[in-house]
């Protein structure tokens, strides 16, 4: 387990990395390409020894891709995280500044404090710790560090492309994700570890409406914005079909013996189920509901450059999770159909498809349970589908062992700060994720 010390040294470091706004665009040009630079410094310079001990290479412009050597030629790990974090909105509204890395109130508080610049910490001091220890790991480590997971970029891909150049074959791979929950489902009064299995496909479209444009004093009939505005409509009223997808069947059924019944009874039985539940899960709240289906989100919506002018064009951004056994292709076909106008023009702008599904009766899997067992005592180690995209996706289209999650204690308010306002880790908490990272490398 970590010290005190070791606390110190994650908090210390965390409060750092979080002061250096190393927010990413899909512009470069907008971009503090000098931040990440920085970053990479001060890494440096609050984790020593893993610089000296390991082979740190700086690939994808400002990404790192690190192999701490094993003592055995058995199959490694890599372990991931990023160094890049979301643009901050409005700094008002946050408690402190969220770029001030403020150590207050038992939490340290900042903009990538959870995405992801705790578990890049905690690993990093993990790893520390344990050279400072005089261990060596009996397996290869290699650590990950993407610098543009959040706007898709190459970082990740550009990692896949060294380590298979390598020959590299990893046993499994560990990135962000699900995190130690409670309440996020009713009946359940334990904590949850949710280790992301698979996660959904990602794919952005742009919807276009034209019209002739002309002055706002005599407009016609189902111009542009009008169009647009009847296909957001229509997608909101007709989403996707609903199911529950294997791996959060397997999630319900593994509960069964932890919730309180009838609950329990009715989680057990999930297979024989899956038609009720999936009915329910679409009722219990937002969250649920998009477990169950391919969801649609219109978030961005632009018409004429005019307060007093016709827009000659209006566009809609859709941004869609696509669920595990669907295709984009598909989502982007049941787009059109929906919409049902030709007059709106509907382009495919990006699209990942979703991950295959990780094997959750393995060694691999077992390790990652154990290990909870030894940090978490009382944790229900659960499988489920991610619902947001990692970089893990591009290693899991190569390797089929690809794990994600998060170790670190998050209550519901902390997983809506994430991207949101107040975004904070607890100080016991970013202990007890130096303490899984540090557990899990022994145990390999």
């Amino acid at each position: 387990m970590s010290s005190t010390t070791d606390v110190d040294v994650a908090v210390r470091a965390l409060s750092a990395c979080i002061r250096i706004p190393t927010v990413s665009d899909r512009d470069p040009a907008r971009e503090d390409r000098a931040a990440f630079g920085a970053l990479l410094d001060e890494l440096r310079a609050q984790f020593p020894r893993l610089h000296e001990a390991c082979e740190v290479d700086r690939i994808a412009g400002d990404a790192l891709l690190v192999r701490w050597p094993g003592t055995t030629d058995e199959a490694p790990v890599v372990l991931m995280a990023h160094l890049d974090v979301v643009p901050v909105d409005d700094a008002t509204a946050w408690t402190h500044p969220p770029f001030s890395g403020a150590v207050e109130d038992g939490f340290v508080w900042g903009r990538g404090a959870l995405d992801c610049k705790g578990s890049l910490v905690a690993t990093c001091a993990a790893v520390e710790s344990l050279l400072e220890d005089g261990f060596t790991p009996r397996r290869d480590v290699w650590l990950s560090f993407g610098c543009n997971e959040e706007v898709s970029g190459h970082a990740a891909k550009d990692a896949v492309a060294v380590l298979r150049g390598r020959g590299v074959e990893p046993w499994f791979v560990m990135d962000e994700g699900g995190a130690i929950v409670r309440g996020a489902l009713p009946g359940v009064d334990d904590p949850m570890a949710v280790i992301g299995v698979s996660e959904k496909g990602t794919v952005d479209v742009r919807l276009t409406a034209r019209g002739d444009g002309g002055h706002a004093s005599a407009p016609k009939r189902m111009g542009a914005t009008a169009r647009i505005a009847r296909a957001v409509l229509r997608l909101e009223r007709h989403p996707f079909p609903a199911r529950l997808p294997d791996p959060t069947v397997t999630m319900l059924e593994r509960l069964g013996g932890h919730a309180r019944m009838p609950l329990g009874w009715v989680f057990a039985h999930a297979r024989a189920l899956r038609p009720v539940l999936t009915h329910v899960f679409t009722r219990l709240g937002h969250e649920t509901a998009a477990m169950t289906r391919t969801t649609v989100a219109v978030t961005q919506l632009s018409g004429s450059p005019g307060a007093n002018v016709l827009a000659a064009t209006a566009t809609a951004h859709v941004n869609m999770r696509v669920m595990v056994g669907e295709t984009v292709d598909g989502a982007l076909e049941r787009i059109r159909r929906v919409v049902k106008d030709p007059r709106i023009e509907v382009a495919l702008v990006s699209g990942d498809e979703p991950s295959p599904v990780s094997p959750t009766d393995d060694a691999a899997y077992e390790l990652i349970s154990d290990t909870l067992a030894d940090v978490f005592p009382g944790t229900i180690p659960v499988p489920y589908v991610m619902m947001a995209a990692t970089d893990s996706r591009h290693f899991h289209r190569v390797w089929p062992r690809v794990y994600r999650f998060t170790p670190i204690r998050m209550t519901e308010a902390q997983r809506g700060a994430i991207h949101g306002v107040d975004e904070r880790i607890g100080v016991d908490d970013l202990r007890d994720a130096v303490s899984w990272y540090r557990r899990l490398i022994e145990r390999l």
